[in-house]
């Protein structure tokens, strides 16, 4: 165990990666910011849970069109430059958007089309930002970086929703808007403070990739078996387990009749149970297959989803929080690890946005069906339904991994 934190404190000493790691936390508060302050405007706005979902599909319904290509753009242009042009144009929106809810001109329409745009200009620049991390670290440190980097994703969220839930009860949303779009400067004075390194890395790529099939990297991602069973846990966690997420204002407000306030709350134990969970990732790393542990924390985290049924107080509803924000991070994390150590050089790219689709995707298409379905039957049933159908196929899921080294074991 000692030998783990070492490693892992040697890695964060790394002037690169802490400058990488310390801009993204703070574009990342940011954006929780602004997590907090989104959706509860278009409830205020609308009163409309379908309009929520709406809004929440839009951000991540563009990663089934665009992802894609966002990784074959990752492989074959300047990642930094691609994050510079998409990344800038999502700061121009967010600055538009300050401007129009500070003058009340703001209309639901408008969020859903600026939420449209994120997802869009996320969708073809995340694969590249996913991309940097084994750029700038060793090969055998990539487990670590990715559980310390969603360690930052996940102090953001803490940080974030507390720091939104008392400015809106201040002085309204956009300040959370404007804190956001400022978060993007510290983050492009990282990515260029770093570019000689990065344009290192982007030389090292071979140039056979650039005259292969458009798509042929995505096909040797995906005739390995694991690496498809693996993405579709991933696809299957984001689907029904990750719209307790973007449902949880309906729960706050409709069912526990709490405020902003408690809202902000309710986001930050998600957080603090996320910033757990790489540490458990750190602990395990050397005596635990990651593709297991994903498994295993994506099998729980079903069963805290339902759990959300049962709830009656803010406390409640927080405390399965913290669990489920828990065995997310371990989920994703170690599926992420596992696919990016199965990676090459040059379809890592490639590999990411496979990772985001299932990710993303799924958390688009989950959130849509979700609205539509607590619009007909409550939130508390429809998440009751997706925890149950989660729980199932990641059984499914594990059994068909690691059935073939059951028999192994027990033939011996």
């Amino acid at each position: 165990m000692t030998s783990t934190q070492d490693n892992s404190a040697l890695l964060l000493r790394s002037k690169k990666y802490a400058v990488f790691w310390a801009a993204s936390l703070l574009s990342n508060i940011g954006t929780w910011m602004q997590q907090v302050a989104e959706p509860w405007l278009v409830l205020s706005i609308s009163g409309s849970p379908f309009l929520l979902g709406l809004d929440a599909f839009a951000v991540n319904g563009p990663f089934w069109m665009l992802t894609l290509f966002g990784g074959v753009l990752a492989d074959r242009r300047d990642r930094a430059s691609v994050i510079f042009f998409f990344q800038g144009i999502q700061m121009l929106c967010l600055m538009l958007i300050v401007i129009l809810v500070a003058t009340g001109w703001i209309r639901v329409w408008m969020i859903i089309v600026f939420s449209l745009i994120a997802g869009t200009t996320d969708a073809l620049s995340m694969p590249a930002f996913a991309s940097l991390i084994p750029s700038i670290i060793r090969r055998k440190d990539l487990g670590r970086a990715i559980a310390l980097n969603s360690m930052q994703f996940n102090l953001a969220r803490i940080l974030g929703p507390a720091i939104a839930g008392l400015v809106m009860l201040q002085y309204g949303p956009v300040w959370c808007f404007s804190a956001n779009a400022i978060s993007f400067i510290p983050f492009f004075l990282s990515i260029y403070w770093l570019l000689p390194s990065l344009e290192g890395a982007q030389q090292q790529i071979s140039r056979q990739q650039h005259q292969t099939s458009l798509f042929e990297g995505f096909k040797a991602i995906i005739r390995n078996a694991k690496s498809g069973w693996a993405l579709l846990s991933v696809f299957a966690t984001s689907f029904f387990c990750s719209p307790i997420i973007a449902f949880s204002p309906v729960v706050v407000k409709e069912v526990l009749h709490a405020d902003v306030g408690q809202f902000g709350g309710v986001l930050t134990a998600f957080g603090i149970g996320g910033i757990m969970g790489p540490l458990l990732i750190l602990l395990t790393s050397s005596r635990l297959s990651p593709m297991k542990l994903s498994l295993i924390a994506a099998l729980f985290y079903g069963l805290f989803v339902m759990g959300v049924s049962g709830v009656g107080t803010t406390w409640q509803l927080a405390s399965i929080l913290v669990g489920s924000g828990f065995l997310l991070t371990v989920a994703n994390a170690s599926a992420n690890t596992f696919l990016q150590s199965c990676a090459s050089d040059d379809n890592r790219g490639q590999t990411a946005s496979l990772f985001m689709l299932a990710m993303r995707g799924g958390l688009s298409v989950g959130d849509l069906i979700t609205g539509s379905m607590t619009s007909l039957l409550g939130v508390q049933h429809a998440l009751l339904i997706n925890g149950i159908l989660a729980v199932i196929i990641q059984i499914f899921i594990f059994w068909k991994m690691f059935r073939r080294e059951a028999r192994l074991h027990n033939d011996v």
